[in-house]
């Protein structure tokens, strides 16, 4: 596993404003062909001579890439790895956070870096080609934080890899949560209630509706607000506390405020989805039965395929109005209330359950793999009732419910019976499965105990 910055010092491998320089000293090629709009052709290229794993472009023969480098994320990012490495394809891993998806055998190579929102971040994966041999290689972002990140750097990054995602100034407006809500409206799509303030002292007088919740603008911050997801405020004086202290964290302009929808993971639904070059490939919806906690789900343990054609059409809606391109979840949950799905979030890279995808016959990695290449991806249909489960924490979420009484022990062992995927289990690859438990209690020691 290699370290960065590296240990003897070396310096930046790009010297031009905004790494738009096309003369940095190790003549980086040019990444295949341009899989977001930010990308432009040269008037020149580096080199006269081609980099093997680069697409010629005159003859119009598609060249394989040479593989795939997976930046961050957990059990989306193994199921990403198993999908691609199970067929043959390189997949290398970096991580700043969790080793889980590293301890699988599918991964071709790993390396430690020192993050997204690190000073040398781009530099880091410029060198991560030159060294790996990676160039043209499919970059996915296995996390929020690698996200924004890759889409904000996709003018550069676009220079080495092929880049699945949309540029930033389309890709915000599903990603940061006040966008989101005002261009569901624009679409007439439904979103909870949401509360808007200018100042701390606005949102304490604030004529507000209880119950609400507190979430961060985007996922991937490293402070407690942020990695708690969702705060629950039931009254003025609850909220008063949460608000600060959120507001205190990650500043006013990144808290949402919003009405809580009654329910549980039962009542919530899932989009998910292959878009390229801002049509759907592959898509489907599934169910959040379970979730860990119950309430408000900080990952989800048991999702199962369902037909929900509102959610789909909702969903189309949305991505089609960014233009959207490359692996995508959206998040709604059904209010009971009024029968509306109400859009909650957007996951533009590989989402928890991903490994469920394969499992029901819609495997969106290989079919990535295959867009990316130029080859055809035949239509495929998900299997309704297929699962996936996170074992370890759907046993503490399924108890809750049990002694609630909203699940009964019978219907509990049934849910067994339709699962074809598991959050790190599996057969012909058991260490994720074997090390995952130590190690989400050596996390949830330093990261929620200990600090």
């Amino acid at each position: 596993m290699e370290q960065w910055p590296p240990p003897d010092g070396r310096s930046s491998l790009l010297t031009g404003r905004g790494y738009d320089r096309l003369d940095h000293p190790i003549g980086l090629p040019m990444a295949r062909f341009a899989l977001n709009d930010e990308c432009r052709l040269p008037e020149q290229t580096m080199s006269d001579t081609p980099h093997p794993g680069l697409d010629n472009r005159i003859s119009g023969e598609p060249a394989t890439a040479p593989g795939v480098v997976v930046l961050g994320g957990a059990h989306g990012t193994l199921a990403l790895a198993r999908a691609l490495g199970g067929k043959g394809v390189r997949v290398h891993l970096v991580s700043n956070d969790t080793p889980l998806p590293g301890w699988s055998r599918r991964a071709d190579g790993i390396s430690q870096w020192s993050g997204p929102d690190s000073g040398g971040a781009v530099d880091f994966l410029f060198n991560l080609a030159a060294t790996h041999d990676l160039y043209g290689a499919l970059l996915v972002p296995g996390g929020d934080a690698e996200v924004r990140f890759v889409s904000q750097a996709a003018g550069a990054l676009c220079r080495a890899f092929e880049v699945a995602l949309p540029p930033w100034e389309r890709l915000k407006w599903a990603c940061e949560k006040p966008l989101l809500y005002r261009r569901a409206e624009e679409l007439g799509l439904a979103f909870p209630k949401t509360y808007r303030f200018a100042s701390l002292e606005e949102a304490m007088a604030a004529d507000i509706r209880f119950p609400v919740v507190l979430k961060p603008n985007m996922g991937g911050g490293d402070n407690r607000f942020s990695r708690a997801k969702v705060v629950r405020a039931d009254d003025r004086g609850a909220f008063a506390s949460a608000y600060r202290d959120a507001v205190g964290q990650i500043g006013l302009d990144n808290v949402v405020v919003q009405q809580l929808i009654p329910g549980g993971g039962e009542s919530q639904f899932s989009y998910a989805a292959l878009w390229w070059q801002g049509r759907p490939v592959a898509e489907f919806t599934a169910r959040r039965t379970r979730q860990y906690p119950v309430d408000f789900g900080y990952t989800s343990t048991y999702v199962e395929v369902v037909e929900v054609p509102q959610v789909t059409a909702a969903a189309r809606r949305l991505l089609d109005s960014i233009g959207h391109h490359g692996l995508v979840e959206v998040e709604f949950k059904r209010d009971a209330r009024d029968g509306a799905f109400k859009l909650l979030d957007v996951n533009p890279r590989p989402w928890s359950w991903f490994g469920l995808a394969a499992a029901a016959g819609v495997d969106l990695g290989a079919l990535l793999w295959r867009s990316a290449n130029g080859l055809p991806a035949a239509p495929a249909q998900a299997r309704a009732g297929t699962a996936w489960m996170y074992m370890a924490r759907d046993l503490v979420s399924a108890a809750t419910l049990i002694r609630r009484g909203t699940l009964k022990p019978g219907a509990y062992l049934r849910s067994f019976g339709a699962v074809r995927a598991w959050a790190t289990f599996a057969g012909d690859d058991p260490m994720p499965g074997l090390i995952d438990l130590p190690l989400t209690g050596w996390r949830v020691l330093t990261r929620r105990i200990l600090r």
